[in-house]
């Protein structure tokens, strides 16, 4: 197996190929400066691995990990156009530099070439591989869907939380290592073992991302600390506290996330206090720990090399203990 920043590399360069200039250029010219953005590009770097574990041909799976990559930008670009978010990386969002439609268009046009990527693929792979795609492409707006219906609720639940994160987040993750073993020529119970390895490693790297947004280092995170906070986002951190906390404490929680607050500061101090006092700040990492060792017992059902099960864990295990 090759270090997985050569994959990365490889990805790259066969984007900078893929990004050629096309007409009209106010229609590509979107796509690829989304592309070219940057991002820790994990699904389209899984997709190449996993077809590397399964002794497959990495770069025939190029075309499977640009078309995970191609379409997981384009619910970026919708994201940020539902969120009026200014700032994508650090830099200016797709509508943003050019306008809404042009975001929406871009977009649309993102998904159908993820589509004809895929059309690389023979006979043999390319029916799985789109009626993979398929079923993640629509859970994936589904998941979407209850995070926007989420945040005019008061009555989430944990499962139904659980549930949002795995088909917004998780499912791409699985898809893009079932698409490497798809590639590769796995059989059908190593294909679907990879995808629940790789679907709760993404259910764990949420719920990381959950906790490093209230409690990791400004310094490395990337990102405001506390912005789920200021934003009011009822994440699991939220969840678990409302549910351990006493009378008065969940009803203090409750009035911060009701109202926007004049000094962000003293909302995030006071808010991360009650995560950390009602249990739920060790209850998230405990959450990420459990869905980490989930995926882990995953491994032992695939027939592949134990070296190689020990370079998958380990990757798993670098996602557990992250701090960006």
């Amino acid at each position: 197996m090759q270090h997985i920043d050569t994959y990365r590399k490889d990805l790259l360069e066969f984007i900078e190929v893929y990004t050629k200039d096309r007409e009209p250029q106010n229609l590509y010219n979107p796509i690829h400066y989304i592309l070219k953005l940057g991002g820790k590009r994990l699904r389209p770097t899984l997709t190449l691995m996993t077809c590397d574990v399964f002794e497959g041909d990495v770069t025939v799976a190029l075309n499977a990990a640009l078309c995970v990559e191609v379409f997981h930008n384009f619910t970026l670009i919708h994201d940020d156009i539902m969120d009026d978010a200014p700032l994508r990386r650090g830099q200016q969002t797709v509508h943003e530099k050019w306008d809404v439609n042009t975001g929406i268009l871009s977009g649309d046009a993102m998904l159908i070439m993820a589509y004809q990527l895929l059309e690389k693929y023979g006979t043999e792979h390319f029916k799985s591989l789109v009626t993979l795609f398929s079923k993640t492409a629509i859970e994936v707006c589904e998941g979407q869907q209850y995070d926007i219906d989420f945040e005019t609720r008061n009555d989430v639940a944990i499962p139904e939380y659980l549930k949002m994160i795995e088909y917004k987040t998780a499912v791409l993750v699985g898809a893009a290592m079932k698409m490497g073993a798809i590639v590769a020529g796995a059989s059908e119970k190593d294909q679907d073992a990879i995808y629940d390895f790789g679907r709760y490693l993404g259910i764990a790297f949420q719920l990381q991302d959950d906790y490093l947004d209230a409690f990791g280092n400004p310094d490395t995170f990337g990102k405001q600390i506390g912005g789920d906070i200021i934003e009011n986002k009822k994440t699991y951190l939220y969840l678990k506290a409302k549910e351990f906390s006493n009378l008065d404490d969940e009803k203090t929680l409750r009035s911060w996330f009701e109202t926007q607050s004049e000094d962000n500061s003293v909302k995030i101090k006071a808010v991360k206090e009650l995560f950390v006092a009602s249990g739920a700040e060790r209850a998230t990492l405990d959450a990420v720990e459990d869905y980490t060792n989930k995926a882990f017992t995953v491994l032992e059902q695939l027939a592949i090399s134990e070296e190689k099960k020990a370079l998958l864990k380990q990757f798993g295990l670098g996602l557990m203990t992250r701090n960006v």
